[in-house]
C-alpha cells in the first residue's frame, strides 16, 4: 500500500472513530431525560408558557396561567412550542431545546479547541466540560441557561477566531458575522446581559493587553445590523401590543434584579466562587496551573490571546453575578465552556490527568448517592427502593469508569470513558432525586386527580400556584388570592384567570363540577369555616379537593 493509500485509510479510520465518539456521547446525553418529572418551579414555567403560547396561537406575547409574563424573551417559547407542535406536549419536548443545546456545548468547546490547539487539547476539553456535574444536571434541566450557554459560547468562540486569522480577510468577515449572529440569539434567549457579558469582557482584555486593533475588525456595521435584524422585531412588536413591557423588562427584569434584593435572591458575595469549584471539581488540581498558562501563553505571530480572552470572559461572568443582587446557581454556566476549554489545553499532555479526574468523580458521585441512600432508609416505605437502587447504579458507573482509564492508552478512549461515564452517574443521581413523589414534583398528584377532572370542570389554585400542575393538566388555573411572580401580569389585567376569597366561596357554593389546588393551611382553615369538598389527593405542599 503507497503513502497516499495509508493516509486515505488513517484518515477514514479517525472519521469513524471520531462519529462513533459523538454517537456514544449522544446516546449517553440524552438516555434518561424521560425518567424523570418536570421539577417545580422553573421547569413547570417554561413547560406552560410554550403550551398556552401554541393554544392561544399569540407567538408574541409570553402567558403564564393565562397572564402576561415578560420575565424573559421568547426564543426558548417559540422552540418549545413548536416540538409541541410536532410532537406533542411531553417531558421530553418541553427539554428538547435545552438539552439539546448544552449537548451542543461539546462539539462547540471541542472543535474550537482543536482548530487553536490540537486534537489532544479538544479531547481533554471535551472530558473536562462532560465530567462536569454542575454542567450536566443544569444541561439536563428545562432552564433558559443552557440555551443561553450554547448561543453566548458561540458568539464568544467565534469572535476569538475572527481575531486569529488574517487582518479583513473573508474568514475574519465571516466568523465576525457569525459572532453577532450568535450573540442576537442569545438576546433573545436571556435578554441584553449578553451584551454586558461581552462588552465588559473585551474592554477589560484590551486595556490588560494593551491591544486595541480588536475593535477595528468587530465589523460593525454590518455585523450590528444582522444583529439588530435578527434581536429587535420581536421587542419592538412586544412593545406596540403591551406598552408596559419596555420599563418592566429593561428596568424590572435587568437594572433592578441586578442592583437591588427585589428578587429576594440574596446571597453572600462568595456564592458564585462556591458553586464555579463544584463546577469544576473533577479538575480542581489543575485549576491553578491552567489559569497560570492561559494567562501567560503568547502565540508566535499573532497578538490576539485567545486563552487570556476566555480567563478574562470567565473572571467578568464570576464577578458580574456576585455583585449582583440577585444570585442562582444556573446564572455562572456559561464560563463552564470557556474554563474547560483553558483546562483541556492544560492537562492536553498530562494522559495521567483522566485516572485522578475519574477518581475525585467517584468520591463526589458517592457522596452525593450516600446522601440519597441515607434519605430511603429512612423513610421505610415503597418510594425508597428506587432511589436506592438509582443510587447504587450511579456509583457502579463511576467505578466503572475509574478502572476503565487507562494512562498508557488513546487519549480519545480514556476522554470517552471518562465522559461518557460522568454523564450516566450524574444522570442516574437526577433520575434518583425524581423518584419519590415529593413536593419537588407535581406529576404523581395530577396522575391522581386527573380522573376527577373533566373538559368543563373549573380549576383553581387556592393561595399557591405550584408551576408543574399546568403543564401536566394541560389545563390553566385560577388563581385564589395568590400573586407570586404573576404579580405583573395581575395588575395589567384585573381579574383575569384570578378571584379573591370571597369569589372564589362564592363560585365553589355554586359549582357543582371543580376541582382546587389548595395550600395546605388555605384548606385547613376553610374546612373549620365549612367550606364544603371532598380530599381526593394531597401531598406536603399541596391538597386537591374536589365539590363532587
Amino acid at each position: 500500500m503507497n503513502s497516499s493509500a495509508a493516509s486515505r485509510t488513517v484518515s477514514k479510520d479517525l472519521k469513524l472513530r471520531s462519529g462513533l465518539l459523538w454517537i456514544a456521547l449522544a446516546i449517553a446525553w440524552f438516555s434518561t431525560t424521560h425518567l424523570y418529572p418536570l421539577f417545580d418551579p422553573d421547569e413547570g414555567r417554561y413547560a406552560e408558557i410554550p403550551r398556552e403560547m401554541l393554544a392561544s396561537g399569540d407567538w408574541v406575547t409570553p402567558r403564564l396561567d393565562g397572564l402576561q409574563y415578560f420575565e424573559k424573551p421568547p426564543l426558548q417559547y417559540w422552540a418549545t412550542a413548536a416540538l409541541y407542535k410536532a410532537f406533542g406536549p411531553s417531558e421530553w419536548t418541553a427539554r428538547a431545546w435545552s438539552l439539546m443545546l448544552a449537548f451542543l456545548c461539546l462539539p462547540l468547546t471541542f472543535f474550537w479547541t482543536r482548530r487553536l490547539f490540537g486534537a489532544n487539547a479538544a479531547f481533554a476539553a471535551l472530558a473536562v466540560l462532560a465530567a462536569s456535574p454542575f454542567f450536566l444536571v443544569v444541561g439536563h434541566l428545562n432552564l433558559l441557561d443552557p440555551a443561553f450557554t450554547f448561543w453566548l459560547t458561540a458568539a464568544l468562540f467565534a469572535f476569538t477566531l475572527a481575531q486569529t486569522v488574517p487582518y479583513h480577510s473573508r474568514s475574519e468577515r465571516l466568523w465576525m458575522l457569525c459572532a453577532w449572529l450568535a450573540a442576537a440569539l442569545a438576546v433573545l434567549s436571556k435578554g441584553i446581559v449578553v451584551l454586558a457579558l461581552a462588552g465588559l469582557a473585551l474592554i477589560v482584555y484590551c486595556i490588560v493587553q494593551r491591544d486595541f486593533q480588536v475593535w477595528r475588525r468587530l465589523h460593525i456595521t454590518l455585523g450590528l445590523s444582522l444583529f439588530l435584524l435578527l434581536a429587535a422585531p420581536w421587542f419592538i412588536v412586544v412593545s406596540l401590543r403591551n406598552p408596559a413591557f419596555p420599563e418592566f423588562f429593561f428596568l424590572h427584569e435587568h437594572f433592578a434584579r441586578f442592583l437591588t434584593t427585589v428578587h429576594q435572591r440574596v446571597e453572600p458575595w462568595w456564592y458564585f466562587l462556591a458553586i464555579g469549584l463544584v463546577a469544576l471539581l473533577p479538575w480542581l488540581p489543575y485549576l491553578r496551573g491552567a489559569v497560570q498558562q492561559a494567562w501567560r501563553r503568547s502565540r508566535a505571530g499573532h497578538p490576539f490571546e485567545p486563552l487570556r480572552f476566555l480567563l478574562i470572559f470567565a473572571a467578568v461572568v464570576l464577578t458580574f453575578f456576585s455583585i449582583s443582587q440577585s444570585k442562582l446557581p444556573p446564572y455562572i454556566l456559561p464560563l463552564v465552556p470557556p474554563v474547560a476549554a483553558i483546562i483541556g489545553v492544560r492537562i492536553a499532555a498530562q494522559p495521567e490527568s483522566f485516572r485522578r479526574a475519574a477518581w475525585i468523580g467517584l468520591a463526589s458521585v458517592s457522596v452525593v448517592a450516600g446522601g440519597l441512600v441515607i434519605d430511603a432508609l429512612r423513610r421505610y416505605d415503597a418510594t425508597a427502593l428506587p432511589l436506592l437502587v438509582w443510587g447504587v447504579v450511579a456509583i457502579s458507573v463511576a467505578m466503572l469508569a475509574v478502572f476503565n482509564i487507562n494512562p498508557h492508552r488513546s487519549l480519545l478512549r480514556n476522554a470517552l470513558v471518562l465522559a461518557v461515564g460522568s454523564m450516566l452517574a450524574w444522570q442516574c443521581l437526577m433520575v434518583a432525586y425524581g423518584a419519590p413523589p415529593s413536593g419537588r414534583s407535581a406529576r404523581a398528584l395530577v396522575d391522581v386527580v386527573r380522573p376527577h377532572i373533566g373538559e368543563q370542570s373549573a380549576l383553581y389554585s387556592v393561595e399557591q400556584y405550584r408551576q408543574t400542575v399546568p403543564p401536566y393538566l394541560e389545563r390553566t388555573l385560577k388563581l385564589v388570592n395568590y400573586t407570586g411572580e404573576l404579580e405583573f401580569g395581575l395588575k395589567q389585567e384585573p381579574g383575569r384567570n384570578s378571584a379573591t376569597l370571597e369569589e372564589f366561596k362564592r363560585e365553589w357554593q355554586a359549582d357543582a363540577d371543580a376541582v382546587a389546588f389548595f395550600e395546605p393551611d388555605a384548606w385547613d382553615r376553610m374546612t373549620r369555616e365549612g367550606l364544603p369538598g371532598r380530599v381526593i389527593a394531597g401531598d406536603k405542599y399541596s391538597i386537591v379537593v374536589s365539590r363532587q
